[in-house]
């Protein structure tokens, strides 16, 4: 054990992040512009702010200004959590008998369980600086929506959340917490929006997905006044708001003087993986330093593996702005099997286009591998991970492996997203080996592919 560096590295209150690191600031190739599906042409903050909060809105299209400070209401919430420890896994270590150092950012400590709550609180501050009366969203595996359905109530805003059908059913207690925060929370797709009708019967008896309660909760938001819809992930605002992870890593590690060599995210829309990744490859960019950077997705929803680089609709109803990014089709729907919360079509425009220019690679994995990495960590580091982040868990474990074979002693870092207690459906199937993979075929992406908008020059 290297008796020098301590099982958690905390920084000081004083050490936490004041502002927030936009890294399409130093991006050379810019993300796409998001596009009017309606003229194809770029929006403008004026044209997004009927559905973002006028300050999300300037947000989202900035690409030039490095820092942007966080207010220091929102400063002092994050007080509550943050900053969140960084972990080495002494115990993993020894487990593997490898001779990496593994390290985990851990984003759990929270009562909504994972990082969401930082983007979350972040937009609900500005809808109530707004003075909005309230916000509506989707949700995947439930943490997005918990942790905005706890902000929401902080500030006390009114909070609607538009839950894909197959977490609804799966994950009742995270419905619940919801509910407790005094969300109101619906089954998507459902039949009280147009667009929810109108997948129900495009698709009878559909799990449903991210995508399909994007559409409800735009549908939503627009169709009440004083309502804006916010999003939990896939966003430039979203994953500027979660960079404040990757700024407490790198100023945990350089306190300790510890470099990275590798840095593992699971990858779903892009929220955590961005936000964690973004001061290393800042350095990238500015030609600082070199990192291996490794983005973990499904082998059920391969949007970087196996999609393509495109302009597509961010939602599954085609109402929403359109946005260039590795995309399965708007109209992918995942397999239902699948446990996890990384069940969005397509990913991040910033994650996307570092993908396209080589500053990260992209590996898919298997349920029941996700699951056997997140039964091995639980059982020597004390903490039941998220589906999510037992991804990124199980690349480390691999890499670290890899080291074992090798004799190197890389610096591993990956996230630890959030807790997997309210996912104990998954893990009942996992442990009666009732659980199975599901990848699809070639044709089953074709097809969905098949429906891209066309762009013109």
């Amino acid at each position: 054990m290297d008796q020098h560096i301590p099982y958690k590295i905390y920084l000081e209150e004083q050490e936490m992040p004041v502002n927030w690191y936009n890294v399409r600031a130093d991006m050379k190739n810019k993300p796409a512009p998001l596009l009017n599906p309606g003229t194809g042409k770029p929006l403008s903050v004026a044209e997004l702010s009927p559905i973002f909060c006028e300050e999300l809105a300037k947000q989202e299209l900035d690409d030039d200004t490095p820092e942007i400070p966080i207010p220091e209401e929102i400063r002092n919430f994050y007080k509550m959590y943050r900053p969140s420890p960084l972990v080495r896994a002494y115990c993993l270590e020894k487990k593997l008998q490898t001779p990496a150092h593994i390290y985990y950012k851990f984003e759990g400590n929270n009562t909504s369980g994972s990082h969401k709550l930082n983007s979350a609180i972040a937009q609900a501050y500005y809808a109530k600086k707004q003075g909005l009366r309230g916000v509506t969203t989707e949700t995947g595996a439930g943490q997005w929506g918990t942790a905005l359905s706890m902000a929401c109530s902080y500030f006390d805003l009114d909070c609607q959340v538009y839950m894909v059908k197959v977490s609804y059913e799966q994950k009742p207690f995270r419905r619940e917490v919801m509910r407790t925060y005094g969300a109101k929370v619906t089954p998507s797709p459902s039949m009280e929006t147009e667009i929810g009708r109108k997948i129900n019967a495009e698709f009878p008896g559909t799990t449903g997905s991210l995508g399909c309660a994007i559409s409800e909760a735009v549908e939503a938001a627009v169709s009440q006044e004083g309502y804006r819809y916010v999003l939990g992930s896939v966003l430039n605002q979203v994953l500027l708001h979660q960079s404040i992870i990757g700024l407490e890593t790198k100023a945990a590690l350089d306190k300790y003087g510890v470099k990275a060599d590798m840095i593992i995210g699971c990858a779903g829309g892009g929220s955590n993986l961005g936000g964690l990744i973004s001061p290393f490859v800042g350095q990238m960019l500015r030609g600082e330093a070199d990192y291996q950077i490794i983005a973990v997705e499904p082998a059920s929803c391969p949007s970087l593996t196996r999609g393509k680089y495109a302009y597509d609709f961010c939602d599954t109803g085609k109402v929403c702005p359109l946005a260039k990014m590795y995309t399965l089709g708007s109209g992918f729907i995942p397999s239902a099997n699948h446990a996890g919360g990384l069940r969005y079509h397509g990913m991040s425009s910033i994650v996307s286009q570092l993908y396209d220019d080589g500053y990260l690679q992209a590996r898919s994995v298997e349920q029941t591998a996700v699951f056997e990495a997140a039964e091995m960590f639980a059982r020597v580091e004390g903490i039941l991970p998220a589906p999510e982040s037992s991804h990124a868990i199980r690349v480390a474990i691999d890499e670290a492996l890899r080291c074992k074979e090798t004799g190197e002693a890389k610096n591993i870092v990956f996230g630890l997203t959030g807790t997997g207690y309210f996912d104990m459906v998954a893990y009942e199937k996992y442990n009666n080996r009732e659980m199975s993979d599901y990848i699809p075929t070639d044709e089953d992406i074709a097809k969905s592919l098949a429906s891209l908008p066309v762009i013109p020059e």
